[in-house]
């Protein structure tokens, strides 16, 4: 185990900060990687410009290694008459706080395969790591990425992915468990989504893979992490755990939220399935069949007006608050402490 982690990723403990786009910072990722884990900053979100300052910020805090991650998706498959609806349906939530639904609905997030510019980025920053969410590059963009001696990792939620992200000549796994927050990494958001367990699937994939694989999922400490190493993980990924540190951008009703615990998988909020914590925008969610969801990210853009326009008045249950089924145990403090609490538990 600890050879794969210096030979692959170059790091000494097998703890992955999950790269949680919109949440993570170079000053989370920084103290994480300092610590002797793997840091991350999730790019997918972020503008060509905005994430080459991030991670010129984050390869300033620090020299250690670092992951990169994007997203993956395929073009969205518009469809007008389907959107329209959604902004319709969605008018009434709009207007109880002054506002008007964005019309027409954007395609905010480009995806690491529409063209080489994140491509670029990553041949430019050289990170020891470079993640992919919902799919997998195209292959000269992969055989880009290994000549320059990047490691590759994927998430798979099911054996059949994994065997993709193995046959694409990735370097890792990342075994994302039902429990998981924030968006299912589910390659085709449309099909079948056998919702397998984190342990679960992390057995599956460790007894039927030759990749390492890193457990993802409800995995909140040191326990959890040596639990994922019993059953063959290499590592394994924290994301909500993190939530709680300072060094992230959550704002304080996303904080004052979690240790609340309860999270529903919802589509409402960006049109793939993602695991939030139960608020308005869940509760309103749970009447609406997938079927009347536009295609992500357009539902997205029109999930983040919305949540703009309500926290103009006041109200917070309208955000895209991902946690995973453990946030209940999360432990608010500085991420280099709380790595420190994660080290101690896990030698135990």
């Amino acid at each position: 185990m600890t050879d794969t982690l210096r030979d692959l990723f170059h790091i000494d403990l097998p703890i992955f900060q999950a790269p949680m786009a919109g949440v993570s910072t170079p000053a989370l990722a920084a103290a994480v990687s300092k610590a002797g884990g793997l840091g991350a900053l999730g790019l997918g979100a972020a503008t060509d410009a905005g994430a080459r300052q991030m991670v010129q910020e984050l390869q300033a805090l620090t020299d250690r290694p670092i992951n990169l991650n994007f997203f993956c998706h395929e073009a969205a498959q518009r469809d007008s008459a389907k959107e329209s609806a959604w902004i319709d349906r969605t008018r009434p939530l709009f207007a109880e706080y002054g506002a008007e639904p964005p019309t027409p609905l954007e395609e905010i997030y480009p995806s690491f395969r529409a063209d080489d510019r994140q491509l670029a980025i990553v041949l430019d920053t050289r990170p020891a790591v470079a993640s992919f969410h919902f799919g997998l590059p195209k292959p000269d963009q992969i055989s880009a990425m290994k000549q320059a001696g990047i490691t590759l990792t994927a998430t798979a939620t099911s054996l059949a992915e994994a065997h993709q992200i193995a046959a694409a000549g990735f370097d890792a796994i990342i075994a994302q468990g039902w429990q998981a927050g924030g968006h299912r990494g589910i390659f085709d958001p449309f099909g079948p989504d056998e919702r397998l367990p984190t342990w679960d699937l992390l057995k599956q994939l460790v007894g039927a893979t030759s990749l390492p694989v890193i457990a993802a999922g409800g995995i909140m400490t040191g326990a959890d992490v040596r639990h994922a190493l019993s059953l063959g993980a290499v590592a394994a990924q924290l994301g909500t755990a993190f939530v709680g540190c300072p060094e992230t951008s959550a704002d304080g009703a996303y904080r004052a939220r979690l240790p609340l615990g309860g999270t529903q998988m919802t589509s409402v909020i960006s049109g793939r399935p993602a695991r939030c914590l139960t608020n308005r925008f869940t509760d309103w969610g749970q009447e609406v069949t997938p079927d009347h969801i536009p295609a992500y990210p357009c539902t997205y853009d029109l999930g983040k007006s919305l949540n703009a326009a309500a926290k103009a008045k006041g109200e917070t249950g309208f955000g895209a608050q991902w946690a995973g089924d453990g946030a209940a145990r999360v432990r608010p403090m500085p991420a280099a402490e709380l790595m420190a609490l994660l080290i101690a538990e896990l030698v135990v």
